[in-house]
């Protein structure tokens, strides 16, 4: 386990590689934050970049009264929910943050509540928790999962597909992504597959896509599982044009996805070419910091940590009926631009399509058009909240 202690962290250039180990309590005002996310294995892009984004907001509020112990749940659900209770009922943190995998977040964001303790996922959005499992103390500060995937199947309109195959992993983001998708999407579809999660070979798939007279191909698989799916599509000779989330587009993806990924067009609430101070001073700050441009990943950590740092500006995190309203004011600069959240704790964000192009000889997105303007998610009606 580690503990980030900033009094002990002098310069930005020493955070990727500099744990300060404390046993320093925070002082009253302050917090103590668990954050349980993904750093080695499959997947450890995503959670060292939420990391690294969060850290980068506590260092910039010049605040040293908030501690975070940071933990490596290895994307197993029972290290997560050992990890969560250690971190509640040892730890005594306040608030928990960090999870990348909706499984892993089913495992620990109902008990983690339960207990009194506030939820800020960077990340994982399951429809379970949106729904009639939401809970007054747990706030999702990236999207509901179905959301990119819901603006993906309202371009495949606007692009003139009707035939779609689509495909993800046999967990709840993937489930939820293919009910986004197709809760927009207009046409029929050519076929509809559910992979291993981790899976890296895709041969089987590819093969259904190529037979299955599919005019678009919509795919859901984040980290290496994209790498793996868009290498092999690409050597397959299949040349039905895919399309999907920017979780298999974003930054620390495309250098190893290559050439193979130009031109797709993918969905997402954040790029770094969006065009607001905030935004600008995030990605230059971030890659300074870093050594990297930073990822979508990395901006969700970001925009966590600065609602964090709001809500403390505003309340005591020891008064929860307090600091609940503080977050639920997000009275915070986003990176997106315009934040707020719906009445079960989602945002409601635009939702952008992107290209993904060579900037020199770095692979990056741009912006090309709106997919969804100030959306939220079907199951707020649902929340009692």
């Amino acid at each position: 386990m580690s503990h980030y202690d900033f009094r002990l962290v002098p310069a930005m250039a020493g955070l990727a590689l500099t744990i300060a180990l404390t046993g320093t309590s925070v002082a009253s005002g302050g917090a103590k934050i668990g954050m349980i996310t993904t750093l080695s294995g499959g997947g450890s892009s995503l959670g060292i970049d939420v990391r690294d984004g969060f850290m980068l907001a506590v260092q910039q509020s010049g605040r040293d009264d908030i501690e975070v112990v940071v933990d490596d749940d290895q994307r197993k659900p029972d290290i997560a929910v050992q990890l969560a209770d250690k971190m509640v009922q040892s730890d005594r943190v306040d608030v928990l943050t960090g999870i990348i995998w909706s499984n892993l977040a089913m495992a620990v964001v109902p008990s983690v509540v339960a207990q009194g303790k506030f939820y800020l996922s960077p990340n994982a959005g399951p429809s379970a928790l949106a729904g009639k499992g939401c809970h007054e103390n747990y706030f999702n500060v990236a999207w509901q999962n179905d959301n990119l995937h819901e603006a993906a199947g309202n371009y495949a309109n606007d692009a003139g597909f009707g035939n779609s195959f689509i495909l993800a992993p046999n967990y709840p983001a993937g489930k939820d992504a293919l009910t986004g998708y197709k809760r927009y999407f207009k046409g029929s579809l050519a076929g509809e597959v559910y992979t291993q999660l981790g899976q890296t070979d895709y041969a089987a798939e590819i093969a259904q896509i190529r037979a299955s007279g599919a005019d678009s191909v919509f795919f859901f698989l984040p980290g290496g599982m994209g790498i793996s799916f868009m290498k092999q599509y690409s050597g397959s000779g299949v040349d039905i044009p895919v399309l999907g989330p920017a979780f298999s587009f974003d930054q620390g993806i495309l250098a190893a996805v290559g050439d193979a990924a130009l031109g797709v067009r993918n969905t997402s609430q954040w790029s770094k070419d969006l065009d607001n101070e905030a935004n600008r001073n995030f990605v230059a700050s971030f890659e300074e910091a870093f050594g990297r441009l930073p990822s979508l990943y990395a901006s969700q950590g970001f925009d966590t940590a600065n609602l964090l740092i709001s809500a403390l500006g505003k309340a005591d995190v020891s008064d929860t009926d307090a600091f609940r309203d503080a977050l639920r004011a997000a009275d915070f600069v986003s990176v997106r631009g315009d934040f707020s959240f719906d009445s079960n704790q989602h945002p409601i964000q635009d939702i952008y399509v992107r290209e993904v192009i060579k900037e020199g000889d770095i692979l990056t997105n741009r912006i090309i058009s709106v997919g969804l303007e100030d959306h939220s998610n079907v199951y707020a009606a649902e929340c009692p909240l």
